[in-house]
């Protein structure tokens, strides 16, 4: 859940210009720096620099792929750390102007492609190709980490599974089937409505970022379409695709889809309240797998990728299933063969099926066409979202609309939802907005 639960990506001006100081010391020492030794008593060290600042906990599946991997290669030492997103990125932005990013790195793609134009990141197009795993990485996750000149700038770091959760016993109780278009999800909201029910569970207090299920919504509107043209000026993000997107969001708060305290409550408190059965839908992704299926709601879970619009631009039979931010190289470990080699243990491993599964048994979503092996009861919460992803017919967006734009612009985005959510903004002035954030770049 990290690569959606903060703000997008620093800012173009930010990455290049920013001045930070005062804070380097400290924020170059939490990154790690590629330029001290790296084998010592014929074992090298790759660091590895993560926006967890508690990796064991807060990120048990890269832990448990870290620990298996030291132990199958005795002559690789993986020196990870962590910082909270923002202190994070900071920390990259200030060790990209000095030239001492850490080994591997996780960073928002944005970022990334910033980084790559300024030749500061390996090539990992040649290291997939060598170890045999490119093809097991989907076709558009490597389009999408892949810059103009063709360099492949970052590898999937985890798989940003999203849309709404639905308690079945919920809608079976209200007599009502989970919907497939956007008017049967305002038939089954009016329903809720007026039985006092919340239909989706949202939170924007300290969490604007929690609109997952709406981003998708652009993405039915155009995004893809429009978003080249909207960032080099010859579209607006106020084009009527999108107007008519924000409509929908005001249509559906209009119904009562959304609690009255949507506006104070947190993105926790709004998974509480779907696991305490006052919501009949969350919105959130395969991260809330455990909790869902650790609560007493597990056995009528199911996933749905959200609304279909009759109104909606392209192919409207989507999931949001796309690579998160990725996992990025500094360029100087391809000038050092014995990191490069260890590298490249680290990437097969990592991409193994082994790897995998365990991702899998820690509740994300593989990153290859790996089939994981799924408890049926242990693991149903998982296995719902992920045959869900695999439907036929199915397809899937490159990129998550905000991890398309900067910081700033995705911050804006985030506001302009919740902002008709809680009535606000209208759709008109809600696009304009984010139109100001992106002509303010």
């Amino acid at each position: 859940m990290r690569q959606s639960t903060v703000p997008s990506p620093l800012s173009r001006r930010t990455f290049l210009t920013g001045s930070l100081a005062a804070a380097a010391a400290l924020s170059l020492s939490a990154c790690g720096s590629s330029s001290r030794s790296s084998t010592k008593d014929g074992v090298t060290t790759l660091t590895l620099s993560t926006q967890n600042p508690d990796i064991k906990s807060a990120d048990p599946s890269t832990w448990e792929i870290l620990q298996g991997f030291e132990a199958a290669n005795a002559d690789v030492k993986i020196e990870a750390s962590g910082q909270a997103v923002a202190e994070h990125l900071q920390s990259l932005s200030i060790a990209a102007q000095s030239d001492t990013l850490p080994d591997v790195f996780w960073v928002y793609k944005y970022t990334a492609e910033q980084m790559s134009q300024s030749s500061m990141l390996l090539d990992l197009g040649p290291v997939i190709d060598e170890l045999g795993v490119a093809s097991r990485i989907p076709q558009s996750v490597r389009k999408g980490f892949t810059n103009s000149e063709g360099v492949l700038y970052g590898v999937p770091y985890q798989s940003l599974l999203t849309g709404l959760w639905c308690n079945t016993a919920i809608f079976a109780e209200h007599g009502v089937e989970v919907p497939t278009t956007f008017e049967e999800l305002l038939t089954v909201t009016k329903t809720f409505a007026g039985a006092g029910m919340t239909t989706i569970a949202n939170g924007a207090n300290q969490s604007a970022f929690s609109v997952w299920s709406f981003l998708t919504w652009l993405s039915r509107f155009g995004f893809a379409d429009h978003i080249a043209g909207i960032l080099d000026g010859s579209d607006t993000y106020a084009n009527d695709d999108f107007i008519r997107c924000y409509t929908h969001i005001a249509e559906l708060r209009d119904a009562g889809a959304f609690a009255s305290n949507v506006s104070t409550q947190s993105y926790q408190q709004a998974v509480d309240s779907f696991l305490n059965g006052k919501a009949a839908m969350l919105d959130a992704g395969v991260w809330a797998a455990s909790a869902i299926q650790g609560s007493g709601i597990a056995s009528t879970i199911a996933f749905w990728k959200g609304a279909e619009f009759s109104d909606g631009v392209g192919d409207q039979n989507i999931i949001m299933n796309v690579a998160s931010a990725p996992f990025s190289v500094d360029h100087k470990v391809g000038k050092d063969k014995d990191k490069l080699a260890a590298l490249k243990k680290f990437l097969g491993y990592y991409y193994s099926d082994n790897a995998q599964q365990i991702m899998a048994d820690n509740g994300q979503s593989p990153v290859t066409d790996y089939e994981p092996t799924l408890d049926g009861a242990e693991q149903s919460v998982l296995k719902t979202a992920i045959e869900a992803s695999r439907a036929k017919g199915v397809t899937s967006p490159e990129a998550q609309p905000d991890l398309l734009v900067s910081t700033a612009v995705a911050n804006t985005m985030y506001d302009s939802i919740y902002g008709v959510i809680q009535g606000q903004l209208t759709p008109e002035t809600a696009v304009k907005l984010v139109q100001d954030a992106i002509k303010a770049e």
